[in-house]
């Protein structure tokens, strides 16, 4: 039987949200690693939409719409799932923010930027979706599009991982394509491992790190304190070209009209 995991500590009258695995939660202490993971993605994004009206298309529990509301002009987040939208609209009350309940693909009003992260490859329709985004931009907008890295994602030699709510998931000189098919100017930027995790990594692959602690049978005690304390500031972004994004944990495109 699967362990259920559901958000603790909610403020009074708002109702927790279920890890399902279709979107990422805060205050799920074995969940932290994916929620600094895209948090850090949604403060680098904040400090380049600073004063801009943003659109945060698919923005699941919220917490991202939050963190842009914080630099932006005014923010909507979009979500058509009725259970993430009430919890959002309930915890995350600020100036300048709202919640909208409805389809990325019918959603529509004009901003400055559009912010999709993690969502692209759940869906049948990405070209669809990206000329719906360059529609709403007002002159010079920009869209701001995150994936997961095929490569780092699935099995070696899999074209796909085993997440059931994945369409396509994409390498990055398929991510960088499909967005140039829609966007006249697209930047590529990757994810990476920084400060404990990157030195975690090194452990794993030049000192098995992983196979010690299962021998000393400390595996479960090691990342009971380890997961919880991943800060956003452990991933780091890094703009380069297919080569060097190539074992990137996710892909960022900036595309600009």
């Amino acid at each position: 039987m699967e362990t259920a995991y559901v958000q603790s500590n909610q403020p009074e009258g708002v109702p927790p949200l279920s890890l399902t695995g279709e979107r990422t939660l805060p205050d799920v202490p074995e969940e932290n690693y994916w929620y600094r993971r895209h948090l850090a993605v949604y403060e680098w994004i904040a400090a380049q939409t600073r004063d801009l009206r943003v659109v945060d298309m698919a923005c699941g529990e919220g917490y991202g719409s939050e963190v842009l509301s914080r630099t932006a002009r005014s923010v909507v987040g979009v979500d058509a799932n009725p259970e993430a939208h009430e919890h959002a609209r309930l915890r995350y009350v600020a100036p300048h923010l709202r919640f909208a309940r409805d389809l990325v693909e019918r959603f529509a009003e004009e901003c400055d930027a559009v912010v999709f992260l993690q969502t692209i490859e759940h869906v049948q329709n990405p070209g669809e979706i990206l000329e719906h985004f360059k529609a709403m931009l007002a002159p010079g907008g920009a869209a701001f599009i995150s994936t997961p890295n095929l490569l780092t994602l699935a099995p070696e030699g899999a074209e796909k991982s085993d997440n059931p709510w994945h369409v396509k998931e994409y390498r990055a000189e398929e991510f960088r394509a499909l967005c140039a098919a829609h966007f006249p100017q697209v930047e590529l930027h990757g994810l990476f491992h920084a400060r404990k995790l990157r030195v975690h990594e090194l452990a794993i692959r030049r000192l098995g790190w992983d196979a010690v602690h299962k021998r000393l049978g400390v595996t479960r005690a090691f990342y009971d304190r380890f997961t919880p304390a991943i800060a956003a500031s452990d991933f780091a972004l890094r703009r380069g070209d297919d080569h060097a994004l190539a074992g990137a944990l996710d892909f960022v495109a900036v595309c600009r009209t």
